[in-house]
């Protein structure tokens, strides 16, 4: 009542109970004031949690960024990164290796083949006897079929650019097999060194009416004993990559390579005994190549050359590189069946029909060459009695 007085309220029977809610309004101040202070604090201390927070992630990240450079922390750890620099240097080496290869590839550019050749027969791996075997044994083993209706043309035009290198497959072959070869017009070979694995000589080639036939491309398989042996059986685009496939093609002595005709090797073997191996081998992995098939003689003969090839590597290990006493007894080694006779007896004639000429052994006649007549050359390819 005494505060309604003050106030200058009226009295009410409720204002003898003013003194409880009067303590309690007088009390409900000091108790926000004390909960304004407790989030003061609770403030306080958030933000001190947010700067040691903000701290140990700074100083976190310095340590994975590791010392800069320059600063006093960059100098001390540099003893325990020599070991790391030192198995750098590996890498480095690999690198400066990486980068000289190209150079080497450059360096030997030169030594290579050119471009329009094909890339050289390795006869070395021809020669195995032991694989060239296991193949012959793959090899149908069938008579002769009729030569009825063989001709050269058969076989596509003769050294056809098959492979589209601009040059005759002749030219190609020549500047694979032979050394110090000189060209005209980029492609004919003019000249040039050829050691002639039929008869273990050299002969200097020089391209010329009259010289051009010393050196010749052989067909390791005689066409004509392709077309009797399963080639008839071939496509003419097939027959045509036969005829200027470089595996069987070989640059050799002219007058040898008519001395062979078409014979297979059960009737012609070359001269020099040494390369009876590869040559067998090669004829081998033609005819696997192309499908075709040997005679009983021929593969009876095929194998006995095999056969004796693993003896004569096995003796011949020990020898080193002195082919010299290993050629000599060679060339007089005996000869297989059928050594084919001389060409016609008088100088220059020509033979009187291509029967006369496979008689005497001398077929195919290449124009130029003793015993050829442009009236046994029927398709006048330059190659009679074919």
């Amino acid at each position: 009542m005494l505060i309604s007085r003050l106030w200058g309220f009226p009295a009410t029977p409720d204002d003898e109970a003013d003194v409880t809610p009067a303590r309690s309004r007088m009390t409900t101040p000091a108790k926000i004031g004390i909960g304004c202070g407790g989030c003061l604090g609770l403030l306080v201390l958030a933000f001190v949690v947010l700067v040691v927070i903000a701290l140990i992630v700074g100083s976190s990240a310095e340590e994975a960024e590791g010392p800069r450079p320059g600063s006093s922390a960059s100098s001390a750890p540099q003893a325990p990164e020599a070991p790391s620099s030192e198995a750098q240097e590996p890498g480095g080496a690999e690198s400066s290796e990486a980068a000289e290869a190209p150079e080497a590839v450059e360096t030997s550019a030169p030594a290579s083949e050119p471009e329009s050749s094909p890339a050289p027969v390795d006869d070395s791996a021809a020669s195995d006897s032991a694989e060239a075997l296991t193949v012959l044994e793959t090899l149908d083993i069938k008579g002769r079929a009729p030569k009825t209706g063989y001709g050269r043309d058969l076989f596509g035009p003769t050294w056809h650019d098959v492979d589209g290198n601009g040059c005759s497959t002749r030219n190609d072959i020549l500047a694979r097999d032979l050394t110090g070869i000189e060209r005209e017009d980029g492609c004919s070979v003019s000249s040039g060194l050829l050691q002639d694995p039929y008869t273990d000589t050299a002969i200097d080639f020089t391209a010329g009416m009259d010289t051009s036939a010393e050196v010749q491309i052989d067909h390791v398989v005689a066409l004509s004993d392709a077309w009797q042996k399963g080639a008839q059986q071939l496509s003419e685009q097939q027959r045509l990559v036969f005829a200027n496939d470089p595996l069987n093609l070989l640059a050799v002595d002219g007058p040898t390579n008519q001395s062979k005709g078409d014979g297979d090797a059960a009737t012609w073997l070359p001269p020099n005994r040494s390369y009876w191996c590869p040559y067998v081998a090669r004829q081998v992995d033609v005819k696997a190549k192309y499908d075709l098939w040997v005679t009983q003689p021929e593969h009876d003969r095929m194998a006995e050359v095999l056969r004796d090839c693993e003896g004569e590597s096995s003796s011949d290990s020990g020898s080193g590189s002195d082919q010299s006493s290993t050629r000599a007894p060679a060339e007089s080694a005996p000869q297989p069946a059928q050594e084919p006779a001389p060409a016609p007896a008088a100088p220059g004639a020509a033979f009187a029909n291509c029967s006369e000429a496979r008689a005497a052994g001398a077929a195919p006649l290449y124009r130029g060459m003793p015993g050829y007549a442009p009236r046994m050359d029927g398709d006048g390819d330059g190659v009679a009695c074919e």
